[in-house]
C-alpha cells in the first residue's frame, strides 16, 4: 500500500519527527503536480490498490489537497489523510465541500491525525488540533507516536469522548533515522515502553476502544500472558511484523518507509508496477534482515521471527548499527 506525500512541507517541528532527515533534504517548495497524482492513480488502479494514503509533510498544505482527495474519491478510491488536525479555515471549508458533494465521501473519506500530547505541545497548536476534531471527529481515527518512557494517552481517551473519534488509537514506535539525530525508543527501553502501554488496557477496555501496533514492536517485550491480555484489547488484530509501506515524493522518489530514506531511493519510473517496486524493497530488506535478524541478538535463532510473528523490531535500529561499524559489512547503503 503506498503512501503519496503531497508536499514535504510540515506544519510542526516534533522532536521525534521520523521524516527529519528526509524533510531536510527536501525542496520545501515542492508539490505533487497533477500529472503525477493522475499516473499513481493510473498504476494503483492497474494493481487493484483501491486506496490512496495521502501524507506530508502536512498533505492539506498542497494547495489542490481538496481537488486531489474529490477525484480520488470520484475514481472510486477510499482515500485515508495522515494529518496533524492543523489547518486553515479555507482547507476545513474545502473539506465540507468534499464531504457535501461527492457521493459516499463520509464513508471513504478518512483522516489518521497523530496527536501530540498537548501538555507538550506548543500552546498555539492545541486549539487548531482540537477545532479540527470538533468538526471532523466522526471521520477521525486518533494516532499517538511514542517517543518517551513518561507518555501518557489519557488526552486521546478523553478526547475520543468528547468529539466522538473512532474507537481505535494507532500506536506508533519512534525509531532511529539513518545518519540523524531524533529521539526514539532505544532496545534496551521496549520493555519499559510496553509495560506502560499495559497500564493503559483497563482503559482501552472499559472504553471499548481499540489499540492498534504500527510496525517496530518486538513480540518478545511481552510474556505471553501480557500478549494474551494485549491480544484480547486488540480484537485479535495484532501483528509484530514490518508492513514495509513505500513512500512516494513529490518528485515521485520512492523509497520504503522513512526511517530509512535515507539510502537505497529509486525513481517510481523505473518500476512497471507497484508490486515490482515492493519486491524491490522487500529484497533489500531481506538482505538487511541477513546482516542482523532483528535488534536483539538472540533475534537470530527467535522461533517467533523464524515462523514470521515477528520481524524482530525495526530494521531502522540494524542499518544504523551496520552504518555505524562501518565498511565491514557486505550490505551497502548508499
Amino acid at each position: 500500500m503506498p503512501n503519496i506525500l503531497l508536499t514535504q512541507r510540515c506544519v510542526r517541528s516534533c522532536p521525534y519527527c521520523f521524516a527529519k532527515k528526509h524533510m531536510g533534504g527536501a525542496d520545501p517548495g515542492a508539490f505533487l503536480p497533477w500529472e503525477d497524482l493522475v499516473y499513481l492513480a493510473d498504476i494503483m488502479q492497474e494493481d487493484k490498490c483501491m486506496e490512496m494514503r495521502f501524507l506530508g509533510g502536512e498533505p492539506t498544505l498542497h494547495p489542490a489537497f481538496a481537488d486531489f482527495a474529490a477525484y480520488s474519491l470520484a475514481r472510486g478510491f477510499s482515500v485515508t489523510v495522515f494529518t496533524s488536525g492543523i489547518m486553515a479555515p479555507k482547507v476545513k471549508a474545502d473539506i465540507r465541500r468534499v464531504f457535501e458533494t461527492i457521493p459516499r465521501a463520509k464513508e471513504k473519506l478518512s483522516f489518521l491525525c497523530n496527536i501530540n500530547d498537548p501538555a507538550k505541545s506548543p500552546p498555539e497548536e492545541v486549539p487548531a488540533v482540537e477545532d479540527f476534531l470538533q468538526e471532523f471527529g466522526g471521520s477521525v481515527t486518533p494516532g499517538f507516536n511514542i517517543y518517551t518512557l513518561d507518555f501518557d494517552l489519557q488526552f486521546l481517551f478523553e478526547y475520543i469522548l468528547r468529539y466522538g473519534l473512532k474507537r481505535n488509537i494507532r500506536l506508533g514506535i519512534t525509531h532511529p533515522i539513518l545518519r540523524e539525530d531524533n529521539m526514539f525508543i532505544r532496545p534496551e527501553d521496549m520493555r519499559a515502553m510496553m509495560q506502560r502501554l499495559l497500564g493503559f488496557l483497563p482503559q482501552f477496555l472499559k472504553l471499548d476502544v481499540v489499540p492498534s501496533l504500527d510496525c517496530g514492536f518486538p513480540l518478545c517485550a511481552l510474556t505471553d500472558e501480557e500478549l494474551g491480555r494485549f491480544h484480547k484489547a486488540a480484537r485479535g488484530k495484532l501483528h509484530f511484523s514490518c508492513g514495509l509501506p513505500l513512500d512516494i515524493g513529490p518528485d515521485m522518489q520512492v523509497w520504503s518507509c522513512f526511517p530509512l530514506s535515507a539510502i537505497n531511493k529509486k525513481s517510481i519510473y523505473e518500476f512497471d508496477t507497484l508490486k515490482q517496486a515492493g519486491e524491490h524493497f522487500s529484497q533489500l530488506m531481506r538482505n538487511c534482515r541477513v546482516e542482523a535478524g532483528g535488534i536483539y541478538p538472540e533475534c537470530d535463532a527467535c522461533d517467533w521471527r523464524k515462523k514470521q510473528l515477528c520481524h524482530g523490531g525495526c530494521a531502522a535500529h540494524i542499518l544504523k548499527k551496520i552504518d555505524e561499524e562501518g565498511n565491514i559489512r557486505a550490505l551497502k547503503l548508499t
